[in-house]
Parts: structure tokens; sequence; C-alpha cells
């Protein structure tokens, strides 16, 4: 991933903590020379530390989990909040005019090895892990049980569970940290009053973000 010094993101927490709050990956192979993506769920499990490891399942019928019966390297690509941004939400087009519009964003990239299970335990215990995870906080929360054991196993034997140990976390949140103070407060303003949850999220990324020289 292109990097510049200002959009830099390096702490192992903050990348840990937007894949847990946008878990569904895009997961990046190349097989022969082949690119391939596939999108998926993933639980993140923060040991072995410090960076963890990723968990999750594909469709017995995904030709992915046997190219990787061996082991395959790949990228694990999280995407966070992201937001269009005005130059009309700049001090600066009011003092100078010398803007131009630009997107922000959050991103994690996660080099992994991945290994696959077949093991009916493993996948049990991985499947009741993801609805648990994703379950919690709803008046009713759901659970693998609540389904009639019969299907359940019916349903283990449909995938493959696949565990990607993280080598490496790349960062890269590009919220503003290179405009002046006053933009960057114009920005967090004009996200905030936006119609969809995502501005809003980019709007406290830019309110919180530490200030970078202007480039």
């Amino acid at each position: 991933m292109y990097q510049v010094a200002a959009f830099r993101e390096d702490r192992i927490g903050v990348m840990q903590q937007l894949m847990r709050e946008h878990p569904l990956a895009t997961l990046v192979t190349a097989i022969d020379g082949r690119p391939d993506a596939n999108h998926l769920p993933l639980l993140l499990d923060p040991e072995p530390a410090p960076r963890g490891r990723l968990l999750g399942h594909v469709a017995r019928a995904n030709p992915l989990w046997r190219e990787a019966a061996g082991g395959l390297d790949v990228l694990a690509v999280f995407q966070g909040p992201q937001a269009y941004v005005t130059p009309s939400w700049y001090e600066t087009k009011r003092e100078t005019g010398a803007v131009v519009p630009t997107w922000n964003y959050a991103v994690v990239h996660a080099r992994c090895h991945l290994t696959v299970h077949e093991d009916r335990d493993w996948l049990h215990d991985l499947v009741t892990r993801l609805t648990n995870t994703h379950e919690a906080g709803r008046p009713q929360p759901w659970a693998v049980d609540d389904a009639p054991a019969d299907y359940v196993e019916r349903m283990l034997k449909a995938i493959v569970g696949i565990e990607l140990r993280i080598d490496m976390l790349e960062g890269k949140w590009k919220v503003s940290q290179n405009r002046p103070a006053a933009d960057r407060a114009g920005v967090a303003e004009g996200l905030a009053a936006g119609q969809d949850d995502m501005q809003r999220q980019m709007a406290a990324l830019v309110s919180a973000a530490v200030a970078k020289p202007p480039v």
C-alpha cells in the first residue's frame, strides 16, 4: 500500500479496533499469477500477541481452501469509514481558493499465512464464536444451538475453516491530518452534518486525529 508519513498508522491496538468494528475483509490471493479476492467476515483473535490471528470459514465449494491446503500467503484488507471531502469545507478555499477535493478513509492491511481446518469440533467452536460475537447486544440473541442439531451438522460439513496468522499489520488513516487546523475543523463539521453514519464516523476520526504538518 502506498504510504506517506502524514497518514501512516502503526498502533496495533488502533488497527485491531478497526478490524473488529469492520470485520468483512477482502481476502486477496495470487495463485499461479492469477489475482483473486474473496469477501469474508473474519474473527480477530488477539493471540498470539502482538498481532494475533484471524479466523473464518469458506464454502466447501470455494476453491480457495484447496489452493491453500498446504499453506498460502494472503492479504486481508479491512476497510473502515470513508467519505468524500469537498473543498467547500476548507477555510483555505475562502482565503486563497487553492484547494481540490479529496477522499478520506481508514484501512488496515493484514499480511497473513493461511492454513485450513476441516475438524468438526474446530468448526463448531468457530461458528459459535462468530455467532456470539455478532449477536451480542441484540434483545434476543440467536445461538447456534437454536437450530436443529442435524441441520447444524449438515451446515458444518458444507464449510471449511481458515486460520490466518498475521505476520504484518499496516494501517493508513487518511483523515485530513495534513490540512491546517481551520480546514480540519471545517471537514469535521461538514461530515458531522452528513446524512449517513459513515460520514459521522469519519467526522469523529478527523476530530480525533493528531495534526500533521500541511503538505
